[in-house]
């Protein structure tokens, strides 16, 4: 693996750090400073809420624990998938027709909010347009002829087509891919450098942003007192975007959530010619496993690759030879190709893999569990809390009204229920 540093100050030795544009260094919160709305996180949530909120007039301040984009808005796959991370077929088994158009209504909304931003601000982002989804056992063959057939005749969505064996393997060289669902309106992007895109537009719009600002505490009153270990802030809304890096901050959200930790890494510069015959376009690909194999082409021609988590606070000792091993399961024939850049991150799922947001009592406002599934929810999410608070909350009660459940065991339980249930589900995925 590589091993010198062109790492900006404070980010994880990634891809996604080492090829960062547009970034900005912003201050530490230092005294007492007054907004209209503090949002605690620095990711796509919270900068999203930030950057509509004062598009709308409002005075708003960001507290970001490290750097803003540090977490996983910095570090994930860049997949953008249509609609919610449940299917319109699983949808509307639980919610009915009417209310699964709701929530895919809203997904495309998120969509169109990101395509907006990144002409709006001219966020060098390398936005790209298609997803395959690679099915690999028989049990889900046809799901997506079905799901294709769903979403044009009762969602008003013609982009997406089922490819069979053959076709499949034109577009992706992976092994075992027995048909596939291509989305040609679905989008990748290079995360951190639309996370910084974000920021810097949020910024010239009068936000106010705080780094290396970890929130130890906050009040429970109208207004709040939100304090960090060298400064407070009053205001009379907060909204917490933190997801995945919540730990002990809210507890009576935490236990909605289960923070895990996914891998990537990112292989040399394959070539225009080698990288093509991998993956013919730039659309992203991920596979239908449990545990979901993730990848695209960057535009220097590596493959970016995510594979494999864990359920625990530390990291592998070695990320690169664990991802490694499911790359080379889908892509043998990249035995030789060696490794530049592996890292991890944390995000949270939901009991249900559907988001979980909502508003406490008395002004605090938060968005998480986003499952996989964060980038174009995650925008949403910021947008309708925005648009909560400054008085339109039709959206923001789609979303909230969602059913959430508690993990079983809480916070101090839920790990152990968890490795059992992906050994599980990593069983029936190898059946």
């Amino acid at each position: 693996m590589r091993t010198e540093s062109r790492l900006p100050s404070g980010y994880p030795d990634s891809y996604y750090a080492a090829t960062a544009v547009g970034q900005r260094e912003y201050p530490s919160l230092a005294g007492a400073e007054r907004a209209d709305v503090c949002v605690i996180g620095g990711g796509f949530t919270g900068l999203s809420a930030a950057l509509n909120l004062a598009e709308r007039g409002l005075n708003v301040i960001v507290l970001e624990a490290e750097r803003i984009g540090f977490g996983a808005s910095g570090r994930c796959g860049g997949l953008i998938g249509s609609g919610q991370r449940k299917d319109v077929l699983e949808t509307e088994a639980v919610f009915g027709l009417a209310r699964s158009r709701q929530l895919w209504d809203l997904a495309e909304q998120a969509k169109d909010e990101i395509r907006y931003r990144v002409k709006k601000h001219d966020i060098h982002c390398d936005l790209q347009n298609g997803q395959l989804v690679g099915v690999h056992k028989k049990s889900y063959q046809g799901w997506p002829q079905e799901l294709t057939e769903a979403l044009a005749q009762r969602y008003d969505y013609p982009f997406c087509q089922m490819l069979d064996a053959e076709q499949t393997q034109q577009r992706v060289a992976a092994s075992g891919f027995l048909e596939a669902l291509y989305d040609s309106h679905a989008l990748t992007l290079h995360p951190l450098n639309f996370t910084l895109g974000l920021a810097g537009a949020a910024a010239d719009a009068g936000v106010r942003i705080f780094e290396r600002s970890r929130v130890t505490n906050y009040t429970r009153r109208d207004p709040a007192h939100i304090e960090t270990s060298h400064g407070s802030v009053t205001a009379t809304f907060v909204v917490l975007a933190c997801n995945g890096y919540l730990d002990k901050l809210e507890s009576r959200v935490a236990g909605k959530i289960m923070p895990i930790n996914n891998f990537m890494l990112a292989t040399e510069p394959l070539g225009e010619d080698r990288a093509r015959e991998i993956i013919n376009g730039r659309f992203g690909v991920h596979d239908t496993r449990f545990v979901v194999d993730y990848f695209r082409l960057s535009d220097d021609h590596r493959l970016l690759f995510g594979g494999g988590e864990n359920y625990r606070y530390d990291f592998p000792p070695d990320i690169g030879r664990f991802v490694r091993k499911y790359m080379l399961r889908l892509f043998p024939q990249l035995q030789d190709a060696a490794i530049d850049y592996a890292w991890g991150g944390t995000l949270s799922v939901t009991v249900n893999r559907l988001p979980h947001i909502g508003k406490l009592k008395p002004n605090l406002y938060y968005a998480q569990g986003y499952s996989g599934h964060g980038i174009s929810i995650a925008i949403l999410a910021g947008k309708v809390i925005a648009e909560a608070i400054a008085g339109t909350a039709e959206k923001f009660d789609v979303l909230a009204g969602l059913p959430t459940h508690t993990f079983p065991g809480g916070t101090h339980l839920r790990y152990p229920g968890m490795v059992l249930a992906m050994l599980y589900y990593t069983i029936k995925d190898r059946l």
